[in-house]
């Protein structure tokens, strides 16, 4: 299931070392050295890192160590481990939250994979403002686009959904779920973002490519493109009063970096580096950029580097002069999203099982929440608990629960509620591990669920509806890929990404196939739980995130 379409820069990047002769390490010839990796660059570095230290993924080097604070050391590594033990683990999967590849890989790859791993990880080159500038392509200048509306469709319920290996993105039409526009994105874009005015919208792929549509043409078209990098994840723009759209900002995996850009024509403005010292006072040489998001209460974005367990504050009202707060909190960074109120992000600190809780009024670190293993929040999801007041929901890759912690409020009537601030109220129980996604609606009285990363085809093929009116009731399971009517493959497809309408009271559930296999998406009515529309397509190829423009321009989970 290897993606033809990647980046020059990517795959240049990462594929650019000859056969190296390397001690105890299996012999591979010059293409199995190629074909391992592409595969690891679009499979494995998400999590395990380019240079496979390790994050929400293990260490994969060939061979590492580790002190442990009673001063006792650890070893271990790929090396170790060896060839066959490395293929079972790639084709099984793990608790842990690894998928298993034996559906997605054939045996050769999960062979040269094995192999692979256990070789010395290749440098990639960095990338430099003149490398970012050379990549900048301003398709239709800001003064040559619309200036009004060209279309009839309802913008604030379009859902912009990825296609991962095809390397495109669909803007589906929420009012009608018909496919407006397939446009060329990055590979397997990670997250779109939208405009202030809910007019552009923002992606990034994992091969550092950024996209701006603009929704106002007959049919979007793409107006800039410019990359960051070799791998990248998220992307915000500037959304405090008086700087609507002004800037973009775009963090990277590789390098490991962050870069500011004009927010209507992605002109390339400032790099800034982002190695250091972790909170543990040790360097490391790629701290990568996991999450951005704007403040709501200060012209500041709020950007969360990996490895190093920082959170920084970075002030764009002067960006040849950037001021920059940074925040310990704890390893490793991941995803997260605002509570309720918008003062606080909560992030998943996903190696240390906790929630790192940061005010932004104060521009001080609020909370550390211990937690289960593995949190993996997506943005999360917040409503008010009939018990204990305002709560922001995470699931976790490695374990069978939703944690629901509560969050403070300057409302009089969640006074009450104080007490229980910062602490794990409730623990409501899942079919396994595997979470990616939870989500609810301020309209809504459920809360979903997805298991994508469960091992067992039950799991990673339905979700799990929760009544918030009623937290004790068993949750409803949806057998998302039965109730698609298509025709059950080996390949499991795997139900992700409950999103809300714009309304509400529609949620659709990625079905993500293979790249062979017809996936779909999946829409029920969120008061009956009824299946109301399945969106299936030739065009509709792995599809994972999706994104309605109103819920996402204004934050709403």
């Amino acid at each position: 299931m290897l993606s033809p379409k990647l980046s020059t820069l990517a795959m240049s990047a990462l594929l650019a070392v000859g056969v190296q002769a390397q001690t105890g390490a299996p012999e591979m010839t010059q293409a199995e050295i190629e074909t391992g990796k592409k595969i690891y660059f679009e499979r494995c570095a998400g999590c395990h890192g380019v240079l496979r230290k390790g994050a929400t993924g293990k260490n994969l080097e060939p061979h590492w160590k580790k002190t442990a604070k009673d001063g006792s050391t650890q070893e271990g590594g790929t090396l170790k481990l060896g060839t066959q033990r490395l293929e079972k683990i790639i084709g099984l999967g793990t608790e842990g939250g690894m998928v298993n590849y034996d559906d997605i890989l054939s045996k050769d790859e999960i062979n040269i994979m094995a192999r692979y791993i256990q070789r010395t990880p290749d440098v990639p080159p960095e990338f430099s403002l003149k490398d970012m500038e050379a990549s900048w392509k301003l398709l239709v200048p800001v003064d040559q686009r619309p200036k009004k509306q060209m279309n009839k469709i309802n913008l604030k319920n379009v859902f912009a959904i990825t296609l991962r290996d095809t390397g495109k993105l669909a803007l589906i039409d929420g009012d009608t779920k018909q496919i407006w526009q397939v446009l060329d994105t990055g590979y397997a874009v990670h997250i779109s973002r939208m405009s202030a005015s809910g007019r552009y919208v923002y992606t990034v792929g994992r091969d550092g490519l950024v996209t701006l549509i603009d929704l106002w043409y007959e049919t979007p078209t793409t107006v800039a493109t410019v990359k960051l990098g070799a791998d990248a994840r998220s992307v915000d723009t500037s959304k405090f009063k008086g700087y609507e759209d002004k800037y973009l900002i775009g963090g990277t995996y590789w390098p490991p970096q962050y870069s500011i850009m004009d927010g209507e024509s992605l002109k390339p403005m400032k790099i800034v580096s982002t190695r250091g010292n972790t909170v543990d006072g040790e360097y490391h040489p790629e701290p990568r950029v996991a999450s951005i998001v704007a403040s709501m209460s200060k012209p500041e974005w709020v950007v969360n580097v990996k490895e190093t367990g920082q959170i920084m504050l970075v002030d764009y009202t002067d960006i040849k002069n950037l001021k920059t707060t940074t925040i310990e909190s704890a390893k490793f960074l991941h995803d997260g999203g605002w509570d309720m109120s918008k003062r606080y992000f909560l992030v998943a600190a996903n190696a240390s099982h906790k929630i790192a809780a940061v005010d932004t009024k104060t521009g001080k670190l609020a909370a550390l929440v211990d937690t289960k293993k593995i949190p993996h929040p997506g943005r999360g999801a917040n409503f008010v608990h009939p018990t204990y007041g305002p709560v922001w929901a995470t699931g976790h890759l490695g374990d069978a629960v939703i944690t629901l912690i509560s969050t403070p409020s300057e409302k009089k009537e969640h006074a009450k509620f104080k007490a229980h601030n910062w602490k794990v109220v409730q623990e409501l129980k899942t079919g396994g591990a595997g979470n990616l996604f939870v989500k609810t609606h301020p309209k809504s009285t459920h809360l979903w669920a997805d298991m994508p990363m469960n091992p067992e085809r039950e799991n990673a093929e339905a979700v799990y509806v929760y009544d918030l009116k009623d937290l004790n009731k068993a949750p409803v399971k949806l057998d998302v890929a039965k109730d698609s009517g298509l025709p059950e493959t080996k390949a499991l497809r795997r139900a992700t990404h409950p999103e809300y309408n714009e309304a509400g009271d529609e949620v659709w559930i990625s079905l993500w196939g293979g790249k062979t296999d017809q996936s779909a998406i999946v829409i029920y009515d969120d008061k009956t739980l009824k299946l109301k529309k399945v969106i299936t397509d030739p065009r509709i190829v792995t599809p994972t995130g999706k994104f309605n423009v109103f819920n996402t321009q204004h934050d709403v989970y």
